[in-house]
């Protein structure tokens, strides 16, 4: 098998944008040299959160090469390659390869709701396609399609699917898979308010939203779980559960986006069909983002290192 070793907390970046629409090259690499600083195990590029529906694919591509050359082997890069075309899917998924993400992820094919041997071919397809590993996205709020459990061991036991984002937050999934899959498949929550049950219950990390605002706390939070510390988890946690919580006040990444551009680190833009956050939401969405930051302010790396695997 083509191995995946990542674990703990993979940001789910967001995707800076200038007012006009186009890509804030110069935010996206500041960002990405902050999630560096601050100790995040890696970096997902062009996924859900990066807004890859509204991005060309010329823009697909640009994103995960410049965040490979700048990252400079720093941090992993893993690359969003989604699409609901299997050829599109499989392109994407071979430049990411070629331009030298460590990882490719790559979505239930949305709108058009294929059956399961649909899926089981189309993510066939395109693991066949590029030399790096993939790792299935699962999410069937958005895509009106979910993985079954035989088809993600089906998909398991090809070698160069190396692994699945589980965004359902429900936990019996991750325990039948489990018992299904090879020892090295990797477990990925795509869900920040269970990540902490996902990763005690044996999931090896998550591709988060809430990292965006606080890396460092989520990194601790993670690699607490990853250890078995339950209360230590929890605790980190905690402080950052009201994000997590406002995260769903509209589709993301609206919530995240307007709180990193409040903190001043992009600007406030995003592009149709996603609007700004409305006012009724800003009160709610600042309080829980100011509790995370400070939680990720005040968090010492020292009882971190005592605890990460």
């Amino acid at each position: 098998m083509n191995a995946l070793n990542i674990t703990g907390s993979i940001v789910a970046m967001i995707t800076p944008m200038r007012q006009d629409g186009g890509l804030d090259e110069g935010a996206f690499r500041a960002l990405l040299e902050w999630h560096i600083e601050m100790g995040t195990d890696a970096v997902l590029v062009a996924g859900t959160t990066g807004e890859s529906p509204t991005l060309t694919f010329a823009e697909n591509r640009e994103l995960i090469a410049k965040a490979v050359r700048w990252s400079g082997g720093r941090i992993p890069i893993i690359g969003g390659v989604g699409a609901n075309a299997t050829a599109e899917a499989v392109e994407l998924a071979r430049q990411a390869g070629e331009d030298g993400a460590a990882a490719g992820l790559s979505v239930v094919p949305y709108y058009n709701r294929p059956e399961q041997e649909g899926m089981f071919r189309h993510f066939t397809a395109v693991a066949d396609a590029t030399k790096i590993p993939v790792i299935l996205y699962d999410v069937p709020k958005r895509c009106a399609a979910a993985l079954e459990n035989a088809t993600v061991a089906r998909l398991a036991a090809h070698p160069n699917i190396a692994g699945i984002k589980d965004a359902t937050g429900d936990l019996s999934r991750l325990r039948a898979q489990k018992q299904s899959a090879p020892e090295d498949f990797m477990f990925y929550s795509g869900d920040d308010g269970t990540a902490a049950d996902f990763i005690l219950a044996g999931g090896h990390g998550v591709m988060s939203v809430t990292a965006n605002i606080a890396p460092r706390q989520m990194r601790r939070m993670a690699a607490a779980a990853r250890a078995g510390d339950e209360a230590a988890a929890r605790n980190l946690d905690a402080e950052l559960r009201p994000f997590h919580s406002a995260q769903a006040a509209q589709s993301s990444p609206i919530p995240v986006k307007w709180a990193l551009a409040e903190e001043g680190r992009i600007a406030p833009a995003l592009r149709l069909p996603l609007t700004p956050l409305a006012e009724e939401h800003c009160a709610a969405v600042r309080a829980a983002a100011t509790r995370a930051r400070r939680a990720n302010d005040q968090a010492n790396d020292t009882p971190l290192e005592a605890i990460q695997l």
